[in-house]
């Protein structure tokens, strides 16, 4: 519920940006200078590290308890710590060379090239809180905590959204660039975000006890335990930046198309990050320390059944959200942006990129589930040689469809992409021998294809039955609202006359029946 919260205000804080600042090279530069900082938060913090720090650390703590994992903390908090101040230091330095990396066709407007600059730089320290807080979740997560977590990210959403509801309109009346206030909204969501995790951690007894001199650094980063998590995140690094490269790759693509095409892709991607952080990022969360320790204490079956489980979860409700943004995806966005700056034809063009995100969502939902089943098992490499041959097919897709499709071909080679990556990581799964499917699968199936088939058929009605780019905004708003309520109603009373009793199925009593 609270990922849930912060998708809906992550929705509200981009349908205001789109509402004041539109699609324009000055949009382009603030969600290029994002994206930076972002891409080093998904590599390192809640990528490499959370991959390989989080099983470490359910061993640690399921065999040898509470004192063993609170000096595993001390110890990796201290490195984290000291190379944090260095990386952040760097990035600041060498802003303009990152945003020539990522998106040289800016140089087509200097003003919004410029920009980037200065709020990449402004910025790049938000890395610092975030590995922070990606470190202290994964205490948390470990210990089962889950709230503070999945809530911490409404904070960041809720500094954006006042600084472009209050602050932007002040800085263009002093004659300063109004999308420098959403630069000023990232950083103070950042230290917001790291300050909540304190108490929390008060809470379970696990604050990190920083070594501050030198011999106490040597000490921390030789120790057995840190030494096995950096052995580990050489491999997750590697994987987790295969898919980074691709996304730079893509935003530098963007950039050389015509001016907007970056913020037609970022709008398109929260909209697919909605479903992805309900289901296959809340999923990953609590799976990859109950996976950890079914590993550690021996649970084979265990294991199989959680990842079984989490599956099904997937299939159940990845599906009927990628037929929505398939089939509904151009009402989403008029209802979502089309406000004042945001135009008719950048409702269009963002359609367009999110039916490729719809194509692959099922993919990008599952990845979350079944990268787990190998890091639980702390096998970081399996995962990165799929990675990388997923890279090269979807540049090879983009080679081919870009000249056709323009920027949509962006979302749709990943999707495709992603689909490639998790069946693979699944015949993988099976062919260990560490996945067992349970009984049920095809009557399962049967019964979310036959609710989904119901979905789209009333979807595609509601499509054409209103006049979404026209209609005042309270009354749209209201009537997006009937048509969610009512498809979720539709779909979930399908599978249920087909016999899934969803409230056993999600306490896993059900999910074979």
């Amino acid at each position: 519920m609270w990922t849930l919260l912060s998708r809906v205000t992550g929705l509200v804080r981009e349908s205001l940006l789109a509402a004041t600042f539109g699609a324009s090279a000055m949009t382009d530069a603030f969600n290029v200078a994002f994206r930076i900082p972002n891409l080093f938060r998904r590599m390192f913090a809640e990528g490499a590290f959370s991959q390989a720090f989080i099983p470490v650390l359910a061993a640690t703590h399921a065999r040898d308890g509470h004192g063993a994992t609170q000096a595993l903390v001390d110890k990796v908090a201290s490195v984290m710590v000291w190379v944090l101040l260095l990386v952040c230091a760097l990035g600041v330095i060498t802003a303009p060379l990152m945003v020539w990396a990522m998106a040289s066709g800016l140089q087509q407007d200097p003003r919004g090239y410029d920009a980037a600059v200065f709020m990449t730089r402004f910025m790049f320290p938000y890395i610092g809180c975030m590995s922070l807080v990606a470190l202290a979740s994964g205490v948390l997560n470990t210990y089962r905590r889950f709230a503070v977590p999945a809530a911490t990210p409404v904070l960041l959403n809720l500094c954006t959204i006042a600084a472009a509801w209050g602050l932007a309109p002040q800085l263009k009346a002093h004659g300063i660039e109004p999308i420098f206030a959403m630069a000023l909204g990232v950083m103070a969501g950042g230290v917001l975000q790291l300050a909540v995790q304190l108490p929390a951690l008060r809470a379970i007894g696990v604050v990190p006890r920083l070594a501050w001199t030198w011999a106490g650094l040597r000490r921390s980063w030789g120790d057995a335990g840190t030494q096995n998590i950096l052995r580990l995140m050489a491999p997750a690094l590697l994987g987790v930046s295969v898919a980074q490269i691709s996304l730079l790759v893509n935003t530098q693509i963007a950039s050389h198309l015509r001016p907007g095409s970056v913020s037609w892709l970022s709008y398109a991607d929260r909209l697919m990050e909605f479903p992805t952080a309900m289901l296959g990022v809340a999923l990953g969360v609590v799976l990859m320390p109950q996976l950890s320790a079914a590993r550690a204490g021996g649970d084979d079956q265990e294991y199989s059944d959680l990842l079984d489980w989490g599956l099904r979860i997937v299939v159940l409700l990845a599906l009927p959200c990628a037929v929505a943004l398939l089939v509904f995806g151009e009402p989403l966005v008029a209802v979502l942006f089309h406000y004042r700056a945001f135009t008719d034809f950048d409702v269009h063009q963002t359609a367009l990129a999110l039916t490729g995100w719809g194509i692959g969502l099922l993919g990008l939902v599952a990845i979350k589930v079944l990268a787990p089943g190998y890091y639980a098992k702390q096998d970081t490499t399996t995962p990165v040689r799929i990675a990388v041959a997923v890279l090269v097919l979807t540049q090879l897709l983009n080679w081919f469809l870009v000249p056709l499709m323009a920027h949509a071909a962006l979302s749709l080679s990943i999707g495709i992409g992603a689909l490639v990556n998790a069946v693979w990581l699944l015949a993988g799964l099976r062919s260990q021998g560490s996945y067992r499917a349970r009984a049920g699968w095809g009557i399962f199936v049967a019964r979310v294809t036959a609710g989904c088939s119901v979905l789209a058929a009333y979807l595609w009605w509601a499509c054409w039955a209103f006049d979404w780019l026209r209609m005042a905004a309270l009354v749209r708003v209201g009537i997006l609202s009937g048509v969610v309520v009512g498809g979720a109603f539709l779909y979930l009373l399908a599978v249920r006359l087909l016999g899934l009793n969803l409230p056993e199925f999600l306490r896993r009593e059900g999910a074979e029946k």
